[in-house]
């Protein structure tokens, strides 16, 4: 079920779905189609260049990011819970290039609450998937370089996605608060899975992308699909959660 869910995802993204249109326009072309090829040729063109236009792009995505707002002071809590994003083990790079800039971003916020704390665990959380190494271990391994001390860190290595990280945070936190980091488009539905499960969650999101940059390459950019892209993987993500009663 993990790995359908992935694939079938992965398919209804603003790329593989642009791509789709184009094909279909082609195929059409071949069997001298033409009204019809020019209909998909159209629509392909514009959903590239409507997805990366910057303020469509942040419309999709701010009310994903804006569900809960940063956490600016660290509350006084026990436990600090970084969730996982992903990582690609070579030894031959250092630490902060085998891990994606996203997890990154993540756990720096993570330790920005432990270095204001005192008597404080920090949990990362992340399997393998197939590397070598869990996304958990990594993620352990750049916060040691960065100060936290190795005692502080509790990992969770087996979790694949959100509902498993909620199931085994739960075992540990128990009915203490929590500080929730991640990304401020995946909070949402963290927060609700995790609140589903019984958790007493303080959500502090980072890694903001919806806001306006003034910059002329901005306005048509790769970038804004990428937003576009990470809107509707967490869209989809909520209707799950949601049909499947996690959430």
């Amino acid at each position: 079920m993990f790995t359908l869910k992935k694939i079938i995802s992965a398919f209804l993204l603003p790329i593989p779905i642009g791509i789709f249109l184009l094909f279909m326009a082609f195929i059409y072309l071949m069997f001298n189609s033409y009204k019809k090829a020019k209909v998909f040729l159209f629509l392909g063109l514009s959903w590239f260049v409507l997805l990366s236009f910057q303020p469509i792009s942040n419309a999709i995505l701010a009310p994903l990011e804006n569900s809960h707002k940063a956490l600016i002071e660290t509350p006084k809590v026990n436990y600090i819970l970084v969730l996982g994003s992903g990582h690609k083990s070579d030894e031959n790079l250092s630490i902060t290039s085998q891990i994606k800039m996203v997890a990154i971003n993540r756990l720096v916020e993570g330790i920005r609450h432990y270095k204001n704390l005192e008597n404080v665990k920090l949990i990362v959380s992340g399997f393998s998937f197939s590397d070598k190494n869990s996304h958990a271990f990594m993620q352990e391994k750049l916060a040691i370089s960065l100060g936290v001390k190795q005692e502080d860190i509790i990992r969770l290595d087996s979790p694949r996605d959100t509902k498993e990280e909620a199931i085994e945070a739960k075992k540990i936190v128990g009915n203490n608060e929590i500080i929730l980091v991640t990304s401020a488009s995946h909070m949402k539905r963290s927060v609700l899975l995790f609140e589903k499960e019984g958790l007493n969650v303080i959500a502090s999101p980072t890694n903001h992308l919806a806001y306006k940059d003034d910059s002329y390459s901005a306005y048509f950019s790769a970038k804004n699909i990428r937003k576009v892209e990470m809107a509707i993987h967490e869209y989809l993500g909520l209707l799950y959660s949601f049909l499947r009663k996690e959430i």
